[in-house]
């Protein structure tokens, strides 16, 4: 039996940087901080490395679309193709039938 994947957790820029702060101006251990905020201490450190590097936190990317998105861009493309099919034959078929009258 397969178990779903929870999906990623995003948090916003203002969150980020209060968490740095609270990293930085506090006396705490950064396990303990990590915890108050409910995420991991290694994220905490990934944020403040991003934060030297360009000069600001990560905000969330969208990443690839989900299993039930990726779904219906396949329903859809399949669907569009199968129209322009039944168009190109309609276009066909005018043509022949022009043809007939004259």
């Amino acid at each position: 039996m397969t178990r779903k994947r929870k999906p990623y957790k995003t948090y916003t820029k203002e969150f980020k940087l209060e968490a740095l702060r609270l990293m930085e101006q506090s006396d705490r251990p950064t396990s303990e901080i990590a915890m108050q905020l409910g995420i991991r201490r290694n994220q905490l450190y990934k944020w403040k490395e991003a934060m030297k590097k360009t000069g600001d936190v990560p905000v969330a990317k969208k990443g690839a679309p989900r299993k039930e998105e990726q779904s219906e861009i396949t329903r859809l493309r399949q669907e569009l193709k199968r129209v322009k099919e039944e168009n190109e034959i309609l276009k066909k078929a005018a043509v022949f039938f022009a043809k007939e009258l004259d």
